[in-house]
C-alpha cells in the first residue's frame, strides 16, 4: 500500500517548494538551478516556452529579465506518494493582472535532496463576475 501524505514528507517537500518560491521572486538563479534535476529528461513548460533538459532550463533562467517577478500565492496543494515522489501545485496572482497563474511541479527525492523533474506554468483569464 502506497503511503500518501506522510506528514514529515509533506513538510520536506513544502520546505523545498517554499525555498524555490523565495528564489524565484528574488531571482536567485543559483538556487533555482540547484532545485532542478540535472538531467536531459527534466522539462519545464512555461507561459511562452517549452524547455527540454536541465541545460535549456538553466540557460532560460540565466537570460530571463529579473522584472515583474513578485506574486501572491493564493493556493498550494502538495501531495506526496511514499517517501520519494511528490507533486506541488499552486495558484498565484500578480498585481495589475487579470490572470491567475498556475504552477505545477513534480518533485523526486534524489541522493542530493528534493529536485524538480517536471514543471509547468500557465496563465488563465478569470471569467467576468456576474
Amino acid at each position: 500500500m502506497l503511503d500518501i501524505n506522510r506528514p514529515e514528507v509533506v513538510a520536506a517537500v513544502r520546505a523545498a517548494f517554499e525555498r524555490y518560491e523565495v528564489a524565484l521572486v528574488g531571482n536567485d538563479v543559483t538556487v533555482l538551478d540547484e532545485l532542478f534535476w540535472r538531467s536531459e529528461s527534466t522539462l519545464r513548460y512555461g507561459v511562452t516556452e517549452n524547455l527540454y533538459g536541465y541545460e535549456a532550463i538553466a540557460a532560460f533562467r540565466a537570460a530571463r529579465p529579473a522584472v515583474n517577478l513578485a506574486r501572491t500565492v493564493t493556493r498550494v496543494e502538495i501531495t506526496t506518494f511514499g517517501t520519494d515522489f511528490a507533486t506541488a501545485n499552486m495558484e498565484f496572482r500578480r498585481a495589475g493582472s487579470d490572470r491567475t497563474g498556475r504552477q505545477s511541479h513534480t518533485w523526486v527525492r534524489m541522493p542530493e535532496g528534493w529536485r524538480i523533474v517536471a514543471a509547468h506554468v500557465s496563465l488563465v483569464v478569470e471569467p467576468a463576475s456576474k
